[in-house]
């Protein structure tokens, strides 16, 4: 894959649209769903227009807009969401795509507000670190935009509550592929769960994988956190609060005897686990009964 970011308008919005059809390909985004946008200027960004499924655009279709949202160009409207890429634009210019679409299993973590779990596979560590959670905001306002202000200096990719995703990197494609690799772990966790416990890398393992990480080039808060708990919600703590794990715990409580059975009694039916909670009751006041006696 380049790394550098293309810098001719008609070769740009053709890779808007390559990415459209892909995001739509892959079920990210149903009917309308999504949008993507490029900065070809300092105060320039194409973006995807609203009311258009992505995997059906033509690059006639693509607006020009300036940061503060105002468009420029185009025969449709733009994106009623362009604030939210705009918002990560002015607070990282090193930021020259944004990707925002609903990609199906990451999306059930936005759903489910279940922080995304760390220190277990290779390529989520190097290539994402760290995915927060951003408050749920009615989507297309400032508030939403800005929902993600806290974690964008130290994030590539954001989980949007109750909505989707968020990816942004030096390209299009990167910013894509940021999601493609999201949604794919969430899709191994989702499974991996339904196997047993999930096994988790060990601080020393997962330095390693830092240190790799810092040699490719990619920035993570946690490469130079010596004294930092690896596995948990430590590297946005600072006026952040994580919502807390229903489904996927961090290493050090992973095997902790109440979580060990919640994980073993996560699979019983709702009727099965009130009938066992009836007979387990059963059981001990029959056996209070008897010391009793």
């Amino acid at each position: 894959m380049n790394d550098q970011p293309e810098t001719n308008p008609e070769l740009i919005k053709e890779q808007i649209c390559d990415v459209g059809r892909r995001i739509y390909n892959r079920s990210f985004a149903a009917a309308n769903d999504g949008n993507i946008s490029v900065r070809i200027a300092p105060d320039r960004v194409l973006c995807s227009p609203t009311m258009i499924c992505k995997g059906f655009m033509s690059p006639d279709d693509i607006c020009t807009v300036d940061l503060e949202g105002n468009q420029i160009s185009g025969k449709r409207k733009r994106t009623s969401e362009i604030l939210l890429h705009l918002a990560i634009m002015k607070a990282r210019e090193d930021v020259q795509s944004v990707v925002h679409c609903h990609p199906p299993h990451a999306t059930a973590f936005a759903i489910a507000h279940e922080p995304i779990p760390k220190c277990i596979l290779p390529e989520v560590e190097v290539f994402l670190g760290e995915v927060p959670v951003a408050r749920y905001e009615t989507p297309g306002t400032q508030k939403f935009a800005d929902s993600i202000l806290p974690f964008v200096h130290g994030s590539n990719t954001i989980i949007l509550a109750n909505h989707g995703t968020v990816s942004f990197g030096h390209h299009v494609e990167q910013a894509y592929w940021f999601t493609e690799i999201l949604d794919s772990y969430c899709h191994m966790l989702l499974l991996a769960k339904q196997l047993g416990p999930i096994h988790y890398f060990t601080q020393q393992q997962t330095r390693e994988l830092l240190e790799m990480k810092r040699r490719l080039g990619f920035s993570d808060p946690r490469i130079d956190g010596e004294d930092m708990d690896l596995s948990s919600d430590t590297v946005f703590r600072e006026g952040y609060c994580a919502p807390r794990p229903n489904a996927f715990f961090p290493a050090e409580e992973n095997n902790t005897p109440h979580t060990q059975a919640r994980s073993s009694l996560s699979h019983i039916s709702r009727d099965d686990l009130e009938s066992l909670v009836k007979e387990i009751t059963q059981q001990v006041i029959s056996g209070l009964k008897q010391n009793d006696d």
